[in-house]
């Protein structure tokens, strides 16, 4: 009985011993084989650019969660499961009601034959139809397809696209405002390709749709063709009424963080929590065309997957570790606003988060780090980090920026931003797998496993609550607007404005459709982006904007980036 004692004793501080060597394993940071791997898998076709709320968005989602499962994370969303769900935006359907009377009692199906635009205001309209050529009203251009024809109280009828003799592109959002200016009630456009309701939802006062040109002869008197008039148009009162109706339910579109969490091994610090953070969407398709996102931002994606898987198979940290993916980054730092309002561990025992966007082209061995003025002990830990890699460190001390750190920071926890700068592939379908510089990303990677590991163990950093940046204060940067907005809208609609910014300080609002900017047409919000970029940091530049069926003008004056 004595020996199998002593042997039992002996096998218990044997296994004892051996977990403990487990849980206390070296850290591998990620190498660069294993971050193009993960990188290639979220940029792969199917992902289709990873737009939040879109199939791809949730293929990637997936494609994490089942990561972390496999690291062996323990899920931080809702329920019990790796996702956190959020409400992306509200689209719209057509409802039950929603018809086009023409005149003699014949009706038209919806879907097929027209379709009510995703931001048309509801209700009925019965009214004549009045013919506007273009629908654009431009005086100072001396162009102007409402002159001679009274649409106060009728339904406008207007061609999509411009006339060749007005020079310049001409958004719809335009020419709904166009049309409530001249009295009309309701606006219709006649299109050969009926829109998607994503592509239509900038709000409108009046009722609004699309029909097809086949409709649209339907409403013209005897003798006229669409046809004929896109070649020639001009503009008169058809004589013929219509009965528009138009009824819309609002739909919730979803979107959701993934978050795989980390317990503490060191009960005594367990409680506090270190986030390591990076945003999974990109722009999905634009203008037909798919944008990867490699660098922006698959590139901290991997960084932060690599890290988790690291930091799992090493036994973990004595405090805990958080790994989040947030979705919506693009969208006006949704997904991050969201988690720190709902956070998986409380907010107040969360010592640091590590944010990783765009970390994919490191130069000349040079990392931008922000944030390190968020906590007086930051800069040290990060001197000591880069200087051990091999890494000189660019500290840039303001935790403000357009990334999900700024969510973290004004929220009261101390944040570090690490980003290897801007490139003219940035939000375009130029930024691949092929063009990312891996080794340079698990330098990045290495970097980010010390400081982590640190803020694991060591002394909690203490928040220092710093302003704003002050208005108009230079960055470093090009022209920077302050905005971020739909890629899939007509025109250039904003859903995010950065508080202090150009754009904040000229009176714009989420909701907003630029139209021009400095006097170039806009039809999308890359446009918008391409238009800011080929200016100068303080330049005044005027800003033409749509704002419930209204044009309004402002002047903004651009700067540099941060």
């Amino acid at each position: 009985m004595r020996f199998r004692a002593v042997l039992a004793v002996a096998l218990v501080f044997l296994l004892s011993g051996s977990l403990l060597g487990a849980a206390e394993r070296s850290l591998v940071p990620p190498t660069a084989g294993a971050l193009a791997e993960s990188v290639a898998a979220l940029t792969t076709p199917e992902m289709e650019g990873r737009r939040s709320g879109t199939p791809g968005g949730d293929r990637a989602a997936a494609y994490l969660a089942d990561a972390l499962r496999a690291a062996g994370l323990r899920p931080g969303g809702d329920g019990g499961s790796f996702f956190q769900s959020f409400v992306l935006s509200t689209s719209t359907r057509v409802a039950s009601g929603t018809a086009l009377g023409l005149a003699g009692g014949a009706t038209v199906t919806v879907g097929t034959d027209w379709t009510p635009h995703g931001g048309s205001a509801e209700g009925e309209v019965d009214a004549e139809v009045v013919f506007v050529g273009y629908g654009i009203s431009a005086p100072d251009e001396k162009h102007d397809e409402y002159a001679g024809v009274d649409a106060r109280g009728k339904i406008a009828l207007a061609l999509a696209g411009t006339p060749s003799e007005l020079g310049r592109r001409a958004a719809r959002v335009e020419k709904l405002a166009a049309a409530r200016a001249h009295g009309a009630r309701a606006l219709l456009l006649v299109e050969d390709t009926l829109p998607e309701p994503a592509a239509t939802a900038a709000a409108s006062p009046i009722p609004s749709a699309s029909v097809r040109p086949a409709v649209a002869n339907a409403m013209l008197p005897a003798g006229e063709r669409i046809a004929a008039l896109t070649a020639q148009p001009r503009s008169f009162a058809t004589g013929q009424s219509v009965r528009l109706r138009v009824a819309l339910e609002r739909v919730d579109i979803p979107a959701q963080n993934v978050i795989g969490v980390l317990p503490g091994r060191d009960p005594a610090l367990a409680e506090d929590t270190v986030v390591l953070g990076a945003h999974y969407d990109h722009l999905g398709r634009v203008g037909g065309n798919v944008h990867p996102g490699a660098d922006d931002n698959a590139s901290g994606t991997a960084v932060v997957l690599g890290l988790a898987r690291a930091f799992a198979a090493a036994g973990g940290t004595a405090r805990t570790l958080v790994f989040a993916f947030f979705g919506a980054e693009e969208l006006g730092l949704i997904g991050s606003a969201h988690y720190v309002k709902h956070p998986s561990r409380p907010l107040a025992r969360t010592v640091t988060m590590i944010n990783f966007d765009m970390v994919g082209r490191l130069r000349g061995d040079q990392l931008s780090v922000g944030g390190t003025d968020s906590a007086a002990e930051l800069r040290d830990v990060v001197t000591v980090a880069t200087s051990a890699v091999g890494v000189k460190a660019m500290m840039r001390g303001s935790p403000y920026g357009p990334s999900d750190h700024t969510s973290f920071y004004r929220a009261g926890v101390p944040v570090l931003f690490f980003h290897t700068g801007s490139h003219a592939d940035y939000h375009r379908p130029g930024d691949t797998a092929d063009k990312l510089e891996t080794a340079g990303m698990a330098r990045v990677a290495a970097v980010g496993a010390q400081i982590a590991e640190r803020l694991a163990s060591g002394p909690r950093p203490a928040y220092a609550s710093l302003p704003a940046p002050a208005r108009g204060r230079a960055g470093s940067g090009g022209p920077f607007l302050g905005v971020q907005g739909d890629a899939e809208a007509d025109g250039a609609r904003l859903v995010f404005v950065v508080p202090g910014s150009a754009a904040d300080r000229a009176g714009l609002r989420s909701g907003d459709v630029v139209i021009r900017v400095a006097g170039a047409p806009l039809m999308s919000f890359e446009e918008l982006r391409s238009a800011v970029r080929s200016r100068r940091v303080g330049d005044r530049v005027a800003v033409v904007f749509v704002r419930n069926g209204e044009q309004r003008s402002v002047t903004a004056t651009l700067d540099a980036a941060p």
